[in-house]
Parts: structure tokens; C-alpha cells; sequence
């Protein structure tokens, strides 16, 4: 029987709001280990599978052999989605799951240097192209630094962690994992007392600087409103306060749920016909029994809508 190397998380919530069923072409978006693939396959729907990191070819070949036609894998990143329909023959689909952020695979691998308590090569790029977060470190302005810590890690000390940095790498470029983590440490004061690692601020906003995570996933929401047919389900699960932040806000503008209004501040104009209808009242979080078996699962959020027969909207340029 094929199974998962990494049990995704909130599995079966993401389910229920797909609603896989034979004759149902689902894309799952952020492929990874193959989990979301797995159960959608499971439930007679067939796949067709995108990631963006190449090495997660290796979880899809147990797939291909198990599930023949049914299933389809693709080195793609997300926002493409409508591209890689055309390329099955398809023009839409009737399921679009995303499962944002690092993988706990892509965490695991020290080489792929997404981890600072893993020694590797300090990487963390989820494709084959494009900077590394070493290029990052080693290579921008202070100023750009410091934009992207407050920005993408919302870290309160990035002036003085890029005053440090700054320092260092004009003596030696960074290269490894630990080696930055170590610096971050130092710059912040050490992690005596502290529930979190003071690096994982600047971790993950090299991250999403380095994968420019947030410009596709804007972009990739748009392509699956464009993709979805109608009554075709969209299931996002996010990990951190700037994803889901950006998911709420397309889904709610989607839906037609725009601030009311007071007598400061007059309501929104109307927009088009709503595209979405809001599942869920608006978002799930992991059970209990989930939470206790995966720490991983404690930043969770889903949010998941349904797609009405209205045109997609005209995405901001």
C-alpha cells in the first residue's frame, strides 16, 4: 500500500472541504511527499500534481505505478496552474489544494538549508534557480536587510541583527546554516529563557525573500480562481500570520465580505459578482488529537471555498 514519508497536516479536514470523488480532477499545488495526493487519489478522484522542488519527483514515482492515468506529476510551481491544465488537455478543474511554507521534509534534509538547527549549506531555495540565502546574506544593501526581516519575519531587532551581520560578513561571507543562526544568537542576546529560537524570525524571512513566497502565492490564488469550475472547492493551509493574512483577504474580497463601514468611514464600493463562497465559516484550525500527535500543526489555519458560476475577477496588477 503507498504511503506518505510525511503525514500532511489537517489531512482530513482538506478532504472534506475538497470533496474528491471519481470524475473529479484535483490539483494539488504543493505536492511535496505526496500526502494531499495520496488520499484524493484514494478517494477516486484523479491528480494532477505540481511542485516546484524537483527533488520531490522521488515521492511521486510510487503514485504513478500505483494509480496509472489517474494521476499526473509536473515540476511547476503553483501560480502556473492554468499552463498545466492546458498541457493535460484540461481547462479546469474541479479541486485546488495549497499547502504553504517549508515542508517538514524540506526541514529534515540539513543540505537543503532551510533549518538553523541542522548543519548545511545556507540554501533555501525550494527550486533549482535563483538566489541563495547566502546571496542574500552576503550580497544586499543593510537597508534591503532590514526590509526583509521586518517585513517577512516581522522581527522587532532587524536593525541590529543586520548591524551584526553586516559586520561579520566583511570579515567572512556566510555559508552555512549554523554559522548564521549562531550570529543571529549572538546579535539578539542568546536563547537563555526563550521558547523560540531567536534565528526563526530571520530564517523564515530569507525564506520567503529567497522563494518570493508571497508574490506567488498571490498569484497562485488568482490562477486557481481562474482554474476552478464552477462548484470547484479551493483549500489553502497556512502556517504563518502574512500567508493567511493574504489568503483571508483574497477569499474575503472574493466572497463579497467587505468592511460594513461606520460613520468615520464610509462602506466599500461594490465589486463584481462574488467568485467564492466562503466553507467553514471562514477558517479550521488542527484538532486536539492532531496537535498532540504534530507539533507541526499548531500554526495551522484552513481556509477553503467553493467557486460560483461568476467570472474570475481582474487580478491586481
Amino acid at each position: 500500500m503507498t504511503e506518505p514519508v510525511h503525514a500532511p497536516v489537517m489531512l482530513a479536514e482538506v478532504i472534506e472541504a475538497l470533496q474528491p470523488a471519481p470524475g473529479r480532477l484535483i490539483v494539488d499545488g504543493t505536492f511535496g511527499a505526496g500526502g494531499y495526493s495520496l488520499a484524493i487519489l484514494q478517494a477516486g478522484a484523479d491528480v494532477l500534481a505540481l511542485d516546484r522542488d524537483p527533488s520531490t519527483a522521488r515521492y511521486a514515482e510510487p503514485l504513478k505505478a500505483a494509480f496509472k492515468d489517474r494521476f499526473t506529476w509536473t515540476l511547476s510551481r503553483f501560480s502556473e496552474i492554468e499552463g498545466c491544465l492546458a498541457g493535460a488537455g484540461r481547462e479546469a478543474c474541479e479541486g485546488v489544494a495549497l499547502d504553504l511554507g517549508v515542508s517538514s521534509m524540506q526541514l529534515d534534509e540539513a543540505e537543503r538549508g532551510f533549518s538553523f538547527m541542522r548543519e548545511g549549506p545556507l540554501d533555501m531555495r525550494m527550486g533549482a534557480d535563483g538566489q541563495s540565502a547566502a546571496d542574500l546574506v552576503n550580497a544586499a544593501e543593510p537597508g534591503e536587510l532590514v526590509r526583509i526581516l521586518r517585513l517577512y519575519g516581522e522581527e522587532p531587532k532587524a536593525r541590529r541583527i543586520v548591524q551584526v551581520l553586516t559586520r561579520r560578513r566583511a570579515e567572512r561571507p556566510f555559508a552555512t546554516t549554523l554559522d548564521l543562526a549562531e550570529t543571529v544568537e549572538r546579535a539578539v542576546g542568546g536563547r537563555r529563557g526563550a521558547k523560540v529560537h531567536p534565528a526563526t524570525r530571520t530564517f523564515q524571512a530569507l525564506r520567503i525573500a529567497v522563494n518570493e513566497e508571497l508574490d506567488e502565492l498571490e498569484a497562485g490564488l488568482g490562477a486557481a480562481e481562474r482554474a476552478l469550475a464552477p462548484g470547484g472547492r479551493l483549500a489553502v493551509v497556512t502556517f504563518h500570520s502574512l500567508e493567511d493574512r493574504i489568503v483571508k483577504a483574497f477569499l474575503n474580497d472574493r466572497a463579497g465580505r467587505r468592511p460594513a463601514g461606520s460613520r468615520h468611514r464610509p462602506p466599500a464600493a461594490a465589486g463584481p459578482e462574488p467568485s467564492f463562497t466562503l466553507l467553514f465559516g471562514g477558517v479550521r484550525t488542527a484538532s486536539e488529537a492532531e496537535l498532540a500527535a504534530n507539533p507541526r500543526a499548531r500554526s495551522a489555519k484552513l481556509r477553503a471555498a467553493e467557486r460560483t458560476a461568476a467570472p474570475a475577477w481582474r487580478q491586481a496588477a
